[in-house]
């Protein structure tokens, strides 16, 4: 398989970072084709931890080309600043970052509105990043959004940029009781951020097809998880672009037929970060021993996460819309200690049963999840060379696991380290 789709199948901060990876040395392209920097990736490169946000995690291998996609939103300062933390970490960057002209761009307007909304409309709070990524793809698609083409473009960036801000300072002074922006500053400001970025820029469609066309191998990178998809996901607490397999091609310009198989991760255990229903959450004295043996708290913002038992039904949800061809579950170790491990395989409410995952907020909020349990190892399985390495406990709930999502483990993480990873 040449070209692959890497997702999340939870709702997000499965470990994608580090099977992505992994992959990348059988690879020649890594892509990131939707979100923004409200999403971080961690890999461990043998002592020190490097956390992306933007840049595809390709980056940190040598004579691999990583494109920032079509589909993504971005945040010039935010990329910068990366592009200065990976550099100072002794990794080059040069032609081997692409950035589409395609993409929209975050302004200051964005990241202010989108706490201001969180403030006020709390009672519907999504738990956003603050990182105005939700604004930046309303501007987008109500078609009043500013495309990094368009930075280079002084007449078109100078109109589009006077309407946008005509708009935005009017919902700040009227609505919010906000002080208004000045456009001088800010459009100083961004096309100085453009003539920094200028040497990076590049048509992502045309570049990654001619890719294909020399038989060059892609990995397409999903920010976030599947639970988190605009149209998927526990709308509307999601984020707000498509997270899913089919993302990659919308985020990129890259056909459906180009794509040769789809990669889901998925933790031993489930996680979500930020508001939402969770019908597997942890009791209050479990989830904190799991978050703190896991390390559970956000890359990007450091916010502690949710925890719970594995949901198959998501998990199942997760193959069937993203057409997963096989499964990568991370964090086997973190339930070393546990002496029984649930799986939920169904959600019970008012006398239903939910086998499929349910589009009904209130049920999702309301509904009591129907477990079967497992026998746990009590072992250690962080030193294991080998699939047959693991206890035999472990192995038959990896098999559970399988059966009940209907896709095949192909990849296990038993620690942070890339050596920590076992192939079946």
């Amino acid at each position: 398989m040449s070209n692959i789709v890497v997702i999340g199948a939870q709702w997000g901060d499965e470990g994608k970072g580090k099977i992505i990876d992994i992959l990348t040395k059988d690879t020649d392209y890594v892509v990131r084709y939707q979100g923004g920097n409200n999403a971080g990736h961690t890999v461990v490169v043998g002592k020190e931890e490097i956390i992306l946000h933007l840049i595809p995690s390709g980056i940190l291998h040598k004579n691999k080309k990583c494109i920032i996609g079509n589909g993504v939103v971005i945040d010039p300062e935010a990329l910068l600043s990366e592009v200065s933390y990976v550099k100072a970490k002794g990794i080059s960057i040069g032609d081997n970052l692409g950035i589409s002209d395609q993409a929209h761009v975050i302004f200051p307007y964005h990241k202010v509105l989108d706490k201001l909304r969180e403030e006020k409309f709390s009672k519907t709070k999504i738990g956003t990043t603050g990182r105005g990524i939700g604004p930046c793809y309303t501007d987008k698609f109500s078609r009043a959004g500013i495309r990094i083409a368009d930075l280079y473009n002084e007449r078109i960036f100078k109109d589009k940029l006077e309407s946008n801000m005509e708009e935005k300072n009017a919902i700040f002074s009227k609505v919010y009781n906000y002080k208004k922006f000045s456009f001088e500053k800010i459009y100083e400001q961004y096309r100085e951020y453009a003539k920094i970025m200028k040497p990076h820029i590049c048509n992502c469609s045309v570049v990654l097809n001619q890719a294909i066309k020399k038989k060059k191998r892609i990995l397409f990178e999903g920010a976030q998880g599947t639970l988190l998809d605009i149209d998927h996901g526990t709308y509307p607490f999601v984020t707000s672009s498509n997270s899913t397999s089919g993302g990659a091609c919308v985020g990129t310009g890259v056909g459906p037929t180009k794509i040769d198989k789809a990669i889901g991760i998925v933790k031993a255990y489930t996680t979500r970060v930020g508001e939402g229903p969770f019908p597997t959450e942890f009791s209050a004295e479990l989830l904190n021993k799991i978050r703190q043996k896991g390390r559970e708290f956000g890359a990007t913002t450091g916010r502690p996460r949710r925890c719970g038992w594995f949901d198959a039904v998501i998990c199942k949800n997760a193959v069937t819309v993203n057409g997963l061809d096989a499964i990568a579950v991370t964090k086997l170790d973190v339930l070393d200690e546990m002496p029984v491990l649930k799986i939920c395989v169904g959600y019970k409410y008012k006398d239903k049963l939910y086998t499929d995952f349910p589009a009904d907020l209130e049920v999702l909020w309301k509904a009591k999840p129907v477990y079967i349990e497992c026998p746990g190892w009590l072992k250690d399985t962080s030193q294991a060379k080998k699939y047959m390495d693991l206890p035999a406990n472990a192995r038959k709930y990896l098999r559970k696991i399988e059966q009940l999502a209907g896709a095949k483990i192909e990849i296990i993480s038993i620690g942070s380290d890339r050596n920590q990873t076992l192939f079946v």
